[in-house]
């Protein structure tokens, strides 16, 4: 899948954690970004950052800092945006994105998002709960650059819930196994932090 480009979110102000960047927490020794990024990479054929404030507390990552072309906390579908206009700059197809605060998700994510993909190229990802009910990720998607100025009017008619556009795109879905570890864990407050370092992901 070396023709998509992977974008890490990193919108989320962490406010459990008493605000600041998820991503630059520690699990297990390394930052959570290292942990996203050393599992993107060999996933994609680019990479880059998205996220809002002054870029240069991301300085020592090494990737490029996108902002949200969109204000006033537009949330994940921004993300995706400013993904989107970066991949289009670039001549790429497609992005795939990922959540910047969950260190361990598959490393076959892009794979698999690709061969689910729906009629428009759109995909997210989903895991049982522990229910057994099916969760869906919309952070962790697959997007055609094809798609960014439908994206943007959806975003400037007021549009923010992510499976409202991706429902209306007939987006596919990518199962993937929750057991022993749902891959999807996200960070969201110290328990959790303290949780992941104890987890052994594939």
């Amino acid at each position: 899948m070396t023709e998509v480009l992977g974008v890490i979110l990193a919108g989320g102000r962490a406010t459990r954690l008493g605000g600041g960047d998820k991503c630059l927490r520690v699990v297990a020794g390394r930052r959570i970004i290292d942990h996203v990024t050393e599992r993107l990479t060999p996933q994609v054929a680019g990479l880059a950052l998205n996220a809002n404030g002054d870029p240069a507390r991301f300085a020592g990552i090494g990737l490029p800092v996108l902002a949200d072309s969109v204000t006033g906390q537009a949330g994940p579908l921004a993300g995706v945006l400013a993904g989107l206009d970066w991949a289009a700059a670039r001549g790429a197809a497609t992005i795939a994105t990922v959540a910047g605060d969950t260190p361990y998700f598959p490393r076959d994510l892009v794979q698999r998002l690709a061969a689910a993909a729906g009629s428009t190229g759109v995909a997210i990802a989903a895991s049982p709960d522990r229910a057994g009910r099916l969760q869906r990720h919309p952070t962790f998607g697959l997007w055609p650059v094809a798609l960014r100025e439908d994206l943007r009017t959806a975003l400037t008619g007021g549009l923010r819930k992510v499976t409202l556009w991706t429902d209306a795109h007939d987006a596919g879905t990518a199962v993937f196994e929750s057991v022993p570890v749902d891959p999807f864990f996200n960070i969201n407050s110290f328990e959790d932090l303290a949780s992941a370092g104890t987890l052994r992901p594939a």
